[in-house]
């Protein structure tokens, strides 16, 4: 018999990156007692860069004393990964998932994010790839259309992906987006020559194709959830 799996979907909306990492750290500790079960945490961040833990602070190639006149902050984590950008008009996914009770490893579960980016953008006629030897994240010939960095601990997941729908690129020109010198970033918007549906409708397709990727039969959508 197939066993019926929900997955949680909390819909936030625009968020602090600070409070979307104190909720993140909350929930996980609640699915490790079991008080809580898989969830995503669906949501757009206000301008952030964010390094993992790595902490590759080289790679802001401007200063840390600068970002508040434009409007930014910097936090640092403990999530793989290097340098990245959060903002408007980017699709982020924090999966609060339990490896063992999904079935899958860290590698695959890695890959499962991936593939959740690359099915949507051929949603819209855009043929993304997985990175190559070195690269992580998506891409759409040399150019990156979405981040992943995810911390595990005990076997349970924070973290996640981030997918440019149209956030405004000129972001990325303060930082070495994740450490590879040399390569460029893109939007669905970018690639897509008509119109887009909205970030919401996106937003969904990325929760959809998540939950068929790591095999959730059903989804129970929450919304204006007060995080704190």
């Amino acid at each position: 018999m197939t066993v019926q799996r929900t997955l949680e979907v909390w819909k936030l909306g625009l968020v602090k990156y600070l409070d979307a990492l104190k909720l993140q750290e909350k929930l996980m500790s609640d699915r490790k007692i079991g008080k809580v079960s898989d969830l995503v945490l669906s949501l757009q961040h206000h301008p952030t860069y964010t390094l993992g833990k790595r902490k590759t602070y080289h790679n802001l190639l401007i200063p840390e004393s600068d970002l508040k006149s434009l409007g930014a902050e910097l936090h640092y984590t403990e999530r793989g990964g290097d340098i990245t950008f959060h903002g408007p008009r980017q699709a982020v996914l924090y999966p609060i998932f339990s490896l063992r009770e999904i079935g899958f490893g860290a590698r695959k579960y890695v890959e499962g994010l991936e593939s959740v980016m690359i099915e949507v953008a051929s949603m819209h006629g855009v043929k993304a790839r997985p990175g190559d030897k070195g690269e992580t994240g998506v891409w759409v010939r040399d150019r990156k259309i979405g981040a992943i960095g995810v911390r595990i601990s005990s076997g349970i997941t924070c973290h996640g992906l981030a997918f440019n729908i149209d956030p405004d690129l000129g972001w990325y020109e303060n930082i070495v987006p994740c450490g590879l010198e040399g390569k460029g970033v893109t939007s669905l918007k970018r690639e897509v020559p008509g119109e887009l549906p909205s970030d919401d409708v996106i937003h969904h397709q990325l929760i959809q194709c998540l939950a068929r990727t790591f095999r959730f039969s059903n989804l129970q959508i929450k919304q204006d959830i007060p995080i704190f």
